[in-house]
C-alpha cells in the first residue's frame, strides 16, 4: 500500500498529512513525519509504503484557501477514520461545528442525550488524528477556557481567532 506525505507551511508552523487517493487519514501540526506515522497513524497502516510529494492536489489547495481566509474549506477535505462508534461519532460532530462558532464538551455531550457524557467527548477530541481537518480547536471547556490541545493551547487561540475574523465573511 502507498500512501502520500506532504508537509506544508503554515501561519503556525508546519502541518503533516498522509493520505491515500484523495483522503486524509493522519495529521498534525509537525515537520516530524516519521512521528506522525508512529503517532497518528493507525497501526495498521504504518508499515505502508509512504511517499513523499510536493502537494495533495486538491486537499493542500483546500488548506491554502483556510490559512487564507476561507474558513469552511476544512469541510470539502474528505478523512478517512477508524475507532469505536463513539468516537466515530464525536468526530463527525466535530465536522458540523461551523467555523467561528466553538462549543463546548458540555453541549456535545447534550447533543449525544446526556450531559455526563463530556468526558467522552473530550476523548473523542484527544483521540483525533485528524488535526485540524477533524476541527476538535472548536471545543472548548464550559467556563469558556481553552483546554487540551495536543498541538497547543497557542495554536488552537490562532485557530479559533483565526476562525472567528473570517466566518463572517
Amino acid at each position: 500500500m502507498l500512501l502520500q506525505a506532504h508537509t506544508m507551511h503554515t501561519p503556525i508552523g508546519p502541518l503533516a498529512l498522509l493520505a491515500r487517493d484523495g483522503v486524509v487519514l493522519a495529521g498534525g501540526f509537525t515537520d516530524d513525519l516519521a512521528a506522525l506515522v508512529s503517532g497518528r497513524l493507525r497501526a495498521t497502516l504504518r508499515d505502508a509504503r509512504i511517499e513523499e510529494t510536493g502537494s495533495l492536489g486538491p486537499i493542500s489547495e483546500a488548506l491554502d484557501a483556510y490559512f487564507a481566509g476561507e474558513v469552511g474549506a476544512l469541510a470539502r477535505i474528505p478523512v478517512a477514520y477508524t475507532g469505536a462508534p463513539f468516537q466515530q461519532r464525536v468526530w463527525e460532530a466535530l465536522r458540523a461545528i461551523p467555523p467561528g462558532q466553538p462549543t463546548t464538551y458540555k453541549a456535545l455531550a447534550l447533543q449525544f442525550g446526556n450531559a455526563r457524557l463530556a468526558r467522552a467527548v473530550g476523548m473523542g477530541c484527544a483521540t483525533n488524528l485528524i488535526s485540524p481537518i477533524i476541527p476538535c480547536h472548536r471545543v472548548t471547556h464550559g467556563t469558556g477556557h481553552l483546554a487540551g490541545y495536543a498541538w497547543s493551547l497557542d495554536r488552537k487561540r490562532w485557530l479559533l481567532d483565526h476562525e472567528r475574523r473570517h466566518a463572517a465573511r
